[in-house]
C-alpha cells in the first residue's frame, strides 16, 4: 500500500498510435478510477518496452509526449494519479535486472507473446523481446502494486509476475506485495472495421481498419462509412453478422446503450445510417479529447511541470522497494 491505499499500476507502450479499441478497452476504465479513493494509482507511458522494436528517436520522444498528455486529456487527473515516463524512473531497469535472476528460462520460453513477436520481428529478435515479461514484473512489482487491470492477452504476464514475487518471497521474506488481477467495469472489445473478427489494432497496416482518439472529424466518419458489415441491410446483434455486432459494441460503448436499445432505434433503418450515426457518437466523444489536448500542446510548461513532479513521486515510491530488495540480496548500502 503506498499512503494508506491500495496500489493499481498499469500503463501503455508508447508506440503507434492510441485507439478507439485502447480507450475503450483501457483508458475509459482508468478514467473511472478517479474519484476512487480506494486506490493510489500509477499510470506509466511504457517506453523502455518499446525498445525492443527499432525506434526513430525523434518519433518515440514525440509519442512518448503524446501519449502522456493524451492520459491527461482523456480525463485523467495528473495530481490524483500518478502519470509519469518508465524511463524516468531508474528503479525499473535496476529491479528487472534482480528479477531476471530469479525467473528460469523454461518461464519465458512459454511465453506465447514473446513467439508471436519473435515472428513478427524475425530480423531482431532480441534478448529484450525474451525477457519482456520480467521488466514488465518489475514495473508492477516496483511499487508493491495490489491490483493490475489486465486484459486475456496480459494475463500470463500476471502470472509470471506473482511466480516470480512468490519465488523471491519464499527466499528473502515478505518483500513483495503478490499482485491481484484487477476486474473493473468490463469494457468494449472494439475489432477492426475491416477484418471484425480481429482486435483493432494500432499496428494494422490498413488504416481504414482503425479509429485512432486523434483522428479528425471528417476521418472518423470516412472510416466508418468504409466498414465491412454484410448484404443483408438488418442491424442485428448476432455473432453471425460480425460487422454489424462491432459497430453496435462500439455505439453501445459511447452512448451507454445495451445492444437492445441500439437494435430498437434503428429498427427499420439501413446501413448507411447506421454507420454514420456511429461515426457522429465517436466523435462526440472525441471532440472534448482533442480541444484539451490542444490546450496542453500550446502549454509546454504544465506538461514539463507533470513529467518532472510525478518523476518525483514515482522515484520516491520505487526508492523504497528499491532499497528493501537490494538489502536482502546482500548488495553493499550507500554511504549517504
Amino acid at each position: 500500500m503506498l499512503d494508506g491505499k491500495k496500489v493499481l499500476f498499469s500503463g501503455m507502450q508508447a508506440t503507434g498510435n492510441i485507439t478507439l479499441g485502447n480507450y475503450m478497452g483501457a483508458l475509459k476504465n482508468w478514467i473511472a478510477l478517479n474519484n476512487d479513493e480506494a486506490y493510489q494509482c500509477l499510470y506509466c507511458v511504457v517506453d523502455l518496452h518499446s525498445l525492443t522494436i527499432r525506434q526513430d528517436p525523434a518519433e518515440l520522444r514525440k509519442r512518448a509526449r503524446t501519449l502522456l498528455s493524451l492520459y491527461i486529456a482523456a480525463g485523467l487527473d495528473p495530481v490524483k494519479n500518478c502519470i509519469y515516463y518508465q524511463s524516468h524512473v531508474s528503479g525499473h531497469a535496476e529491479l528487472s535486472w534482480i528479477l531476471n535472476c530469479f525467473t528460469y528460462m523454461g518461464e519465458l520460453n512459454r511465453m506465447t507473446q514473446f513467439k508471436d513477436k519473435a515472428a513478427k520481428h524475425a530480423d531482431n529478435i532480441n534478448a529484450g523481446l525474451f525477457t519482456y515479461p520480467v521488466l514488465m514484473a518489475a514495473d508492477i512489482l516496483l511499487f508493491q502494486t495490489d491490483v493490475v487491470p489486465v486484459g486475456i492477452d496480459q494475463k500470463q504476464h500476471l502470472e509470471i509476475t506473482r511466480d516470480i514475487a512468490e519465488r523471491f518471497n519464499s527466499i528473502y521474506g515478505d518483500v513483495f506485495t503478490i499482485p491481484e488481477p484487477y476486474i473493473g467495469k468490463i469494457g468494449a472489445k472494439i475489432m477492426s472495421l475491416q477484418e471484425p473478427d480481429k482486435k483493432m489494432s494500432k499496428s494494422d497496416e490498413n488504416v481504414n481498419a482503425t479509429i485512432y482518439l486523434m483522428d479528425d472529424a471528417d476521418t472518423v466518419i470516412r472510416k466508418f462509412k468504409r466498414a465491412i458489415t454484410d448484404s443483408d441491410n438488418e442491424i442485428r446483434y448476432t455473432d453471425d453478422k460480425p460487422g454489424i455486432k462491432n459497430l453496435i459494441d462500439i455505439y453501445s460503448a459511447v452512448t451507454d446503450k445495451t445492444p437492445a436499445e441500439v437494435e430498437k432505434e434503428f429498427d427499420g433503418k439501413g446501413y448507411g445510417d447506421f454507420k454514420l450515426a456511429v461515426g457522429e457518437a465517436v466523435n462526440t466523444v472525441l471532440r472534448p479529447i482533442h480541444a484539451r489536448m490542444e490546450e496542453l500542446t500550446k502549454d509546454k510548461a504544465y506538461v514539463d511541470g507533470i513529467i518532472k513532479d510525478n518523476a518525483e513521486k514515482a522515484n520516491y515510491y520505487a526508492t523504497k522497494t528499491l532499497r528493501k530488495v537490494q538489502k536482502k540480496i546482500g548488495l553493499p548500502e550507500r554511504i549517504r
